[in-house]
């Protein structure tokens, strides 16, 4: 777990200087009038972080964003989008998924009254619909106290009715912050460039960065750690593995990716996660052997949204790479399933498999919308 988040704030006792612990509350206080109630009142699934108790003040400072475009190529200070994982540093990650947790133990506790988002609304882009990817989006902002604004494939026609550029300008009027769930990557990296607020990544064809973001605190919520987790993605080369890989070019991590001949991932993300010289990387096509060791075994549906009509052709060279029970029991008997969901069972994976006591894809989903929190608070400066 990453140490205490003390970026934009300051925190001291009136008896005497403390310091909160990796997993304490970092800026409640501004925020809540009273100490919350025990911990134990949340999920036992997923243990909450110690809320700082009584008797400490914590001061805010407010962070301005630089609203200017940059490259996804570049890690600095202040950065406005979320779009690559790899934009930032390892530090970043680590601050990110430990407000995650915070304010993921703060909403299990049930108390409502930390509102950072209140007076503030989202636009959310939809030229790929999504059930998670909503209602995760959607339900977050509007428990931290914020307003969303759902945008569906007909609201807009982004590149057909409206340029990219112009949306971006427009709604930068309008909102605070934007998210977008989209095809082509060039779409998110339009919004981002031309966009005054920031602009969060909810899925291209390329990547998906906020599900790896809640899987990554996923996985450290079962396995205890990020570095040095032993991860193998089972299936199709696609934007779930090009984030693993971006993430892994950050945070230390084995990735493995058992994908048939010709179903690889690009070629230039796999390049840079090796490159960064922090992870080790395997491709292979072999998952018998893959996912021996693991601690997570992870699996997506073999024809994405887009690619429905090759799902025969593809049901056909994917023979033998059917996460089922054999699969996991050579993993081993302390490897989680992991699914980013939908699922199609029977086919990428096993009904039995899903419904395993090591299948943690619930937990998982649940997390997508923790995860985002904390990213937009990040953006946001809090």
């Amino acid at each position: 777990m990453a140490a205490a988040i003390t970026g934009g704030f300051s925190l001291r006792s009136d008896s005497s200087c403390a310091s909160l612990s990796s997993s304490s509350s970092f800026f409640f206080g501004r925020f809540l009038r009273r100490p919350p109630p025990s911990v134990s009142a949340a999920s036992a699934s997923s243990p909450p972080a110690r809320i700082a108790s009584a008797g400490y003040h914590i001061t805010c400072r407010s962070s301005a964003h630089d609203a200017s475009y940059t490259s996804s190529s570049h890690k600095r200070e202040g950065l406005k989008d979320f779009i690559h994982i790899s934009d930032f540093d390892k530090e970043t990650i680590m601050k990110i998924l430990q407000k995650a947790s915070e304010v993921k133990a703060l909403l299990k506790l049930g108390d409502r009254s930390f509102q950072p988002f209140k007076g503030k609304t989202m636009s959310m882009i939809f030229t790929k619909p999504s059930m998670r990817t909503r209602v995760s989006f959607e339900a977050g902002f509007s428990l931290l106290g914020g307003h969303a604004v759902y945008l569906g494939p007909d609201d807009i026609q982004m590149g057909k009715r409206e340029e990219t550029r112009d949306v971006a300008r427009v709604l930068s009027r309008y909102n605070d912050i934007i998210m977008a769930r989209v095809f082509a990557h060039q779409d998110i990296l339009d919004l981002g460039r031309y966009a005054s607020v920031p602009v969060v990544n909810g899925l291209t064809d390329y990547n998906h960065p906020c599900q790896i973001m809640a899987d990554a605190l996923t996985l450290i919520e079962h396995i205890g750690q990020l570095e040095g987790a032993k991860v193998v993605y089972v299936g199709d080369g696609n934007n779930i593995v090009h984030s693993w890989l971006l993430l892994a070019s950050v945070v230390p991590l084995h990735f493995v990716c058992a994908c048939p001949k010709g179903f690889e991932p690009d070629e230039k993300t796999v390049e840079k996660a090796r490159n960064a010289g922090i992870s080790k990387i395997d491709i292979t096509d072999n998952p018998k052997e893959a996912v021996k060791g693991a601690d997570v075994v992870y699996s997506d549906v073999w024809a994405s949204m887009g690619q429905k009509d090759e799902a025969a052709f593809r049901m056909q060279k994917f023979q033998g790479f059917q996460v089922d029970e054999a699969l996991m029991e050579l993993a081993g008997p302390k490897a989680y399933f992991m699914h980013c969901l939908p699922a199609e069972r029977g086919v990428e994976v096993t009904d039995g498999v899903v419904e395993a006591p090591n299948s943690i894809v619930f937990p998982q989903a649940e997390n997508r919308m923790h995860a985002q929190n904390a990213i937009m608070l990040h953006l946001f400066g809090f």
